[in-house]
């Protein structure tokens, strides 16, 4: 439900002038595996830009944090990186549009792992996402950049688990963490119960932010926690989809921030990804499937449907035609959903069918083919689902499936959108177009 369309809703914030300060919006080189740009490449429409003159060290960040970025791959900052790290480890408001897989994540936990003075007792960062996979994901971000800086401690809230295991963390002065990462719904019955005191609060993050402030019950949710903390505080907010209606919610959160937009919608569409459709009737589509998964070299691969019920059907017929699969939604135990996240991620299993709870932030390194076996709802959740694979600039293949007049609606929106032309599926795709060698 688009929070836009029920104005009475709403709080009724003071209404301001909107004055824009945009800095240049964003395509940016390989992170994670250090691919440096190269000397000769010129800043077109997008295209991944930039020469790499800035390494980490030039941010001037604790030592301990340098330790953690060499450990973890990373060599050159990407440019959503060189845009928005020295402005947020300064304390400034950050509102960011950059594509999947550009290491947004990474702004926001180094910014704030620059800046905490960690007291036992008391929360410092509180990070709000929509899903609790990405809240498990960004606490595990933490964990591996704060691993030279013993004394932070980091948490993550969700529901699924029992609320009593919260209370007696945050009710032990030892063990209360001092960076907070959770979903709205668990974090403000936290809040209610008094067992979580913001009072305390520095830096408040929200990921994935238009889906949090566009859905009407859990915008209230985060206002609620915003009010919760004090007044004066740094707000970073990221998304790769920052809808114009959605960016003046987003600021009444914040002060003066830096903006970094992608206002050319074509730069959202990731640099290194090959991105195909087939036409077929809806039972045709197990039998393509089956043929897709025999043909082409994957390391693991994301299949996207609508529902719940589909996800556990396709599940089983991949496993009895020995694809063995895994798969992930809102309605499993909270347990299972996070057991089978960590398989995936440590590459224990291959194949993952999802509904759209995946389809977000989530950040699995070896997966490079997206296969939309049920088209998404619209242009922003294609987007989301297919930054799944070819991130960080590296290759990737996502084949959408098309069955019937409103898939052809929605693909012809995500073409026009994103000024790309996905073309019909050939019969033999090359593998080094989405196989890095």
């Amino acid at each position: 439900m688009a929070a836009v369309d029920h104005p009475d809703d709403l709080i009724d914030y003071e209404e301001e002038e909107e004055t824009t300060v945009q800095a240049p919006a964003t395509g940016a080189n390989g992170a994670a595996n250090g691919l440096g740009a190269k000397a000769d490449e010129k800043d077109k429409k997008g295209s991944y830009v930039g020469i790499h003159s800035t390494g980490f060290r030039d941010f001037l960040l604790k030592p301990e944090l340098l330790r953690a970025i060499v450990d973890c791959g990373f060599e050159h900052p990407s440019e959503v990186q060189q845009e928005c790290i020295p402005q947020s480890i300064l304390g400034m408001d950050v509102l960011c549009q950059a594509k999947s897989g550009m290491g947004k994540t990474a702004v926001f936990v180094l910014a704030t792992l620059q800046q905490i003075e960690p007291i036992d007792g008391d929360v410092s960062v509180i990070i709000l996402c929509h899903t609790r996979e990405l809240a498990f994901q960004i606490k595990n971000e933490y964990t591996r950049f704060s691993k030279y800086l013993p004394n932070i401690r980091t948490e993550v809230f969700y529901g699924g688990v029992p609320i009593k295991q919260n209370y007696d963390i945050l009710r032990d002065k030892e063990k209360c963490p001092h960076i907070v990462v959770g979903t709205p719904g668990r974090v403000l019955a936290l809040i209610r119960d008094k067992a979580l005191r913001l009072g305390t609060v520095k830096h408040f993050v929200l990921d994935e932010c238009d889906k949090m402030l566009d859905n009407l019950s859990m915008r209230r949710d985060v206002q609620d926690i915003f009010r919760s903390t004090p007044h004066h505080k740094q707000v970073m907010m990221f998304s790769a989809t920052l809808s114009k209606e959605v960016r003046p919610v987003c600021k009444k959160f914040m002060q003066n921030p830096l903006e970094i937009y992608v206002d050319d919608e074509a730069k959202l569409t990731l640099h290194g990804l090959q991105q195909f459709y087939t036409k077929l009737e809806e039972r045709e589509k197990n039998r393509k499937l089956n043929d897709l998964l025999d043909t082409l070299e994957f390391n693991q691969v994301c299949i996207f449907v609508k529902s719940v019920p589909r996800a556990n059907e396709l599940n089983r017929i991949l496993n009895e035609c020995n694809f063995p699969s895994t798969c992930i939604h809102s309605q499993m135990s909270q347990d299972e959903r996070i057991a089978r996240y960590k398989a995936f991620k440590e590459f224990n299993q291959r194949i993952m069918v999802a509904t759209d709870v995946f389809g977000r932030g989530i950040d699995i390194e070896r997966v490079n083919i997206v296969i939309n076996y049920d088209m998404p709802d619209g242009a922003d959740s294609y987007l989301h689902r297919v930054g799944r694979a070819g991130r960080f600039g590296t290759k990737g293949l996502a084949i959408t499936f098309v069955s019937s007049e409103d898939d052809n609606n929605v693909l012809a929106a995500v073409q026009s959108r994103f000024e790309i032309n996905i073309n019909e599926l050939p019969e033999e795709i090359d593998i080094g177009s989405y196989m890095t060698s």
